[in-house]
């Protein structure tokens, strides 16, 4: 199997995310220009944090253009597996591959801290290591967080068991406490309709290693492994 990972300009998780993949997974990775369609023979494309293209105009909202999300796009339309985190998140809802928004986070501030998130479903690639109800210990570093769709895309994503993770407490409670940024629902991660497509806030990439203080998102990625290796 062999991962790809993005790189937009102003992309600063690039290089977190494709460690995780080398020195972590021990699996074959390479960095996917921005400029390019070529995505090299890739089984599974990361989307990384960072500030792609500066965020100007809205998060995501350039990187939507760039060639490589062309190339994405069509590649997740035939099943291929996706990541986007943090900031890959937010180009993931502004082409079109997942519903909603990632808006201002409510108290208008930058939150870089731990969070504890909840495991809603395990039928994904993303999540099949995991169990519906465990909660990881995450970092979060963003400004526009808050997701937002409408009722009638939030209806679906329940009933199709599309949220991924909730925000919630150390002991798995779901609170308004433990929401950082007033996303809906507490939602932190989502799934498309053919659940081959994630996007989540909070960072595996910076908590897959015990010496980052929690290796919680090390199981994100060891499903997405082991769903490859299956295929």
């Amino acid at each position: 199997m062999k991962f790809g990972v993005l790189v937009f300009p102003g992309s600063n998780c690039d290089h977190d995310t494709y460690n995780v993949i080398a020195d972590v997974a021990h699996e074959p990775v390479t960095f996917l220009w921005h400029d390019s369609e070529d995505l090299q023979g890739v089984d599974a494309v990361l989307v990384p944090g960072g500030f792609a293209y500066g965020d100007y105009l809205r998060t995501g909202a350039i990187a939507r253009f760039s060639p490589v999300m062309q190339a994405v796009k069509r590649f997740a339309e035939r099943g291929g597996l996706v990541l986007g985190i943090c900031n890959g998140f937010q180009i993931l809802t502004e082409s079109g591959l997942l519903p909603g928004a990632l808006m201002r986070n409510a108290g208008l501030k930058y939150i870089c801290k731990q969070v504890h998130i909840r495991v809603e479903t395990a039928n994904s690639a993303f999540t099949s290591r995991l169990t519906k109800g465990d909660v990881l210990q995450i970092p979060i570093g963003h400004m526009e967080g808050n997701y937002f769709c409408t009722p009638e895309e939030l209806e679906r994503l329940e009933s199709e068991d599309r949220v991924a993770f909730r925000y919630c407490t150390p002991a798995g409670d779901v609170t308004s406490e433990a929401n950082p940024n007033g996303s809906l629902g507490n939602i932190a991660g989502i799934l498309n309709e053919k659940r081959n497509v994630l996007g989540m806030m909070p960072h595996p990439d910076r908590s897959s290693e015990k010496l980052l203080g929690s290796a919680d998102g090390w199981k994100i990625f060891a499903s997405m492994i082991e769903a490859l290796a299956v295929r």
